[in-house]
């Protein structure tokens, strides 16, 4: 399982990348987004995968193997980066509006071309 998500994490890292290195700050965007996201993932996957098994111990429980248990911290910053990471998409949405108020444009290239007005 863990090898399937790495892949679908290297592929996101890839479209993320692409997207980044394209013209329009719309696909920019994106590519920061996608980016933000397989990092998510990544964090995730430090936690561990195991299926059917607690992330906590109940109290007055006893545990014969603590091995078993999965980190809750990384679920904690995932959830975290989450906010962070809306919050970082809302400000680069209202700078992206304004810049094409201003411009009248999403190509990156023409923007050297508005310094010339």
């Amino acid at each position: 399982m863990e090898f399937i998500i790495a892949i679908f994490i290297g592929l996101l890292y890839a479209c993320g990348v692409y997207l980044l290195l394209r013209r329009s700050i719309v696909k920019l965007i994106l590519g920061v987004l996608i980016l933000s996201n397989a990092t998510n993932l990544i964090i995730f996957l430090s936690g561990g995968i195991q299926r059917n098994e607690i992330s906590f111990i109940p109290e007055g429980s006893e545990v014969a193997n603590p091995e078993v248990i999965l980190d809750p911290l990384p679920q904690a910053l995932i959830l975290t980066a989450i906010v962070i990471g809306l919050g970082i998409a809302a400000y680069i949405l209202a700078l992206k509006y304004k810049y094409f108020e201003k411009t009248g444009t999403h190509d990156l290239d023409q923007l050297s071309k508005t310094d010339q007005k």
